[in-house]
C-alpha cells in the first residue's frame, strides 16, 4: 500500500503532479483511449473523429484584472482542443458554491463566462450545480468539459518533433501568473498587469494547413518549462532556449526579480508554445504576428540532439539547465 499524503506541489503541473497522474490514475484507468500526455482525447464516432477535453478551475482571487474564473474555464477548456487541432463547439459547466456566497459576484462571473464563450463561438449546452456547506470551499469552483471537431490539416503531436525544428511562442510569458498574483495585493504589491486568458484558436488554426507544424502546447500551469519537460522527456531530444528571445514583460521581471520566481515557469492562458520545422519557422512567425493574439511572438529556441534537457542561454552568455518544476513556490493560477 502507498503511503504519503497529497501536497500543494501535486497540482503545479511539475513532476509529483505528472507522477500522481500516472502511478495513481492511469495505472488503474488504463483503457485504449486513455493518453495521459495529451490534453484531449481523439474519439472516433462514426465517420466522425471528436475531440474530448475536462478541466478544473480553483483560481484565487475569483476576479482578476483581465479576467474571472468564468472567463478562465471557457478559455483553459476551448485551448485545450485548439492545440490539438480542434475546432472548439461544445462545453459543459459543473459549479461547486459555497454557502454564504454573494450573488452579485456570481453573477458578474456567469456574465464574464458567457462573453467568453460568445466570444470563442462555443456553447454551454448542459452543467450541474452543488452548494457546499460554509468553509468547505474556496468560495466557487468550476469543472468545465469540451467538445471539438478535427479540423484538416497537421494533427500537431510530440511524436513529429524532429532535431533542428524551432520553437515559437506566441507572445509574452507569464501575464496570467503574475496578474493573478497581483491581484492579491500579497507582499505588498499591487499592479495593473492583464491577464492573457483568451482563446487561442485564431492562433493555431492559422498553422495547421503548414507540413512542418509538429506540436502545440497552451503553456498554463508550469508555464514554458512545463512544456518543454514534456516534450524532452517524451521526445528523448533535447531543446536549447534563448532568454534574450523569450518575450516577457516588464511588470512580469520586476515581480519576478522582487519575489524570486522565474517567469518561465509562470502560467499563461492565452499564449500558444509551438513547434515548427526551420523551414517554416519564418511563415508561422508571419501569420502570428498578423493576428491580434500574435503581435509578440517570436521563436525563442531550437530542439537539438546533443543532449536531453531543457538548456537556457543567457544574455551575459552563461548556460543554465531549466530544472523540472517539483517543489510549489508558484502561486496557485487555475
Amino acid at each position: 500500500m502507498s503511503t504519503g499524503h497529497i501536497t500543494l506541489a501535486h497540482g503545479n503541473g511539475g513532476r509529483y503532479m505528472r507522477e500522481l497522474i500516472a502511478d495513481v490514475f492511469a495505472d488503474r484507468l488504463a483503457n485504449v483511449f486513455l493518453d495521459t500526455s495529451l490534453d484531449s482525447a481523439t474519439l472516433q464516432l462514426g465517420s466522425q473523429e471528436i475531440l474530448f477535453t475536462t478541466d478544473g478551475f480553483t483560481v484565487q482571487p475569483l476576479e482578476y484584472p483581465g479576467g474571472s474564473i468564468g472567463s478562465l474555464a471557457v478559455h483553459g477548456t476551448v485551448n485545450d482542443l485548439a492545440v490539438a487541432g480542434a475546432l472548439p463547439r461544445f462545453l459543459s459547466l459543473n459549479v461547486f458554491i459555497e454557502e454564504g456566497f454573494a450573488i452579485n459576484q456570481l453573477e458578474r462571473i456567469v456574465n464574464s463566462m458567457a462573453a467568453a464563450a460568445r466570444d470563442a463561438s462555443v456553447s454551454i449546452v448542459t452543467g450541474d450545480t452543488k452548494v457546499l456547506r460554509r468553509g468547505e470551499g474556496g468560495g466557487l469552483y468550476l469543472a468545465t468539459t469540451g467538445i471539438g471537431t478535427r479540423l484538416p490539416g497537421v494533427r500537431p503531436s510530440i511524436a513529429r518533433i524532429k532535431t533542428g525544428d524551432a520553437v515559437l511562442i506566441s507572445g509574452p510569458v507569464g501575464d496570467h501568473g503574475t496578474a493573478v498574483m497581483l491581484a492579491r495585493e500579497e507582499f505588498g504589491l499591487r499592479g495593473d498587469l492583464q491577464s492573457d486568458s483568451a482563446s487561442v484558436f485564431p492562433l493555431t488554426s492559422a498553422l495547421l494547413d503548414l507540413d512542418g507544424l509538429r506540436f502545440m502546447r497552451d503553456p498554463t500551469r508550469g508555464g514554458i518549462a512545463t512544456v518543454a519537460h514534456d516534450i524532452v522527456r517524451q521526445s528523448g531530444l533535447g531543446l536549447n532556449f534563448e532568454s534574450a528571445a523569450i518575450p516577457v514583460n516588464d511588470a512580469v521581471t520586476t515581480v519576478c526579480e522582487m519575489l524570486g520566481y522565474d517567469p518561465y515557469y509562470l502560467a499563461c492562458e492565452g499564449r500558444v508554445l509551438a513547434v515548427v520545422a526551420e523551414s517554416d519557422a519564418g511563415h508561422a512567425l508571419a501569420r502570428w504576428q498578423a493576428l491580434p493574439g500574435g503581435m509578440r511572438a517570436a521563436r525563442i529556441g531550437t530542439v537539438v540532439d546533443d543532449h536531453n534537457h531543457v538548456l537556457l542561454h543567457t544574455e551575459l552568455g552563461g548556460e543554465r539547465f531549466l530544472e523540472e518544476l517539483e517543489d510549489d513556490p508558484l502561486p496557485r493560477i487555475c
